[in-house]
């Protein structure tokens, strides 16, 4: 999964350490289990062995959810297109990951399936692409739409259900650099065999929304605030719910070519 990352030298600065390591005792050999550390602690009760790697990633959301707090961290999922990036905002069931993890096999960049970062400064979006976690019927969603996906083995019996990770495009990690501009705040909810519908949302029910979703707004204050409004004056904003994920790509490529074209008028 993490085969095109750089290892950066021992002597770089880093904002934590983690492991995973199997505990002593018993469950070292017995039903073994895994134990995730960041800096020596241990904030989560150990797991299953073989839910090694979604401990992983849990344990490196978390980490960036409570320890980052220079810049604004929002529980998102976010892409690029013709550099400007598309915010999902969801709550668990929404299928925010599985349109995320489609649009990433559409011609998106993928900035992050979870974690929106924004740039206290500009409002710009910093990337952290990490393998974007599918679960339960998501899994078989994106193998048949995508069938070229590189996924990880399927942990079972997890506190979530069934959980794998789709890997991430070499491209887009070369590109983990490059900042986007917020161009849309889109609030998804997929709903089975409904139509599509994309409902512009005010610029004020729009960040109410945002601030509900952010990680560190309060710790922040202000600076969180100019952050959110930074980001949602920079973008449009929607409501969308949808079924079929041809007609969900579809509409966002429709979203961004219309964008793109307006820079240009613009220019």
């Amino acid at each position: 999964m993490y085969a095109d990352y750089s290892v950066e030298p021992e002597s770089d600065f880093f904002d934590f350490h983690i492991s995973l390591e199997k505990p002593m005792g018993v469950r070292r050999w017995v039903r073994p289990q895994v134990q995730f550390y960041v800096d020596r602690l241990t904030p989560f009760k150990p797991l299953p062995l073989d839910q090694a790697f979604p401990m992983l990633e849990w344990g490196l959301n978390w980490c960036v959810s409570t320890r980052i707090n220079n810049q604004l961290t929002i529980h998102a999922a976010v892409v690029e297109k013709n550099g400007y990036a598309l915010i999902l905002p969801g709550d668990p069931g929404s299928g925010k990951s599985t349109l995320c993890a489609a649009l990433v096999n559409s011609g998106w960049r993928l900035l992050s399936d979870e974690l929106t970062m924004v740039s206290l400064a500009d409002g710009r979006i910093f990337p952290l692409p990490r393998p974007v976690s599918l679960k339960n019927e998501s899994i078989k969603v994106i193998q048949r739409f995508s069938p070229d996906a590189v996924i990880s083995r399927i942990s079972h019996d997890t506190s979530k259900g069934s959980v794998a990770h789709m890997r991430v495009p070499t491209e887009h990690v070369d590109r983990s650099t490059e900042t986007a501009i917020p161009g849309w705040v889109v609030f998804p909810k997929y709903i089975a065999g409904s139509p599509l519908t994309l409902e512009p949302l005010s610029k004020g029910q729009a960040c109410i929304r945002l601030i509900e979703n952010s990680f560190n707004y309060s710790i922040l204050s202000e600076k969180g605030f100019e952050a959110v409004t930074k980001v949602i004056d920079s973008s449009d904003c929607f409501d969308f719910s949808y079924s079929v994920l041809d007609d969900a790509i579809s509409e966002f490529d429709d979203l961004a070519a219309l964008k793109s074209g307006e820079s240009q008028n613009a220019t």
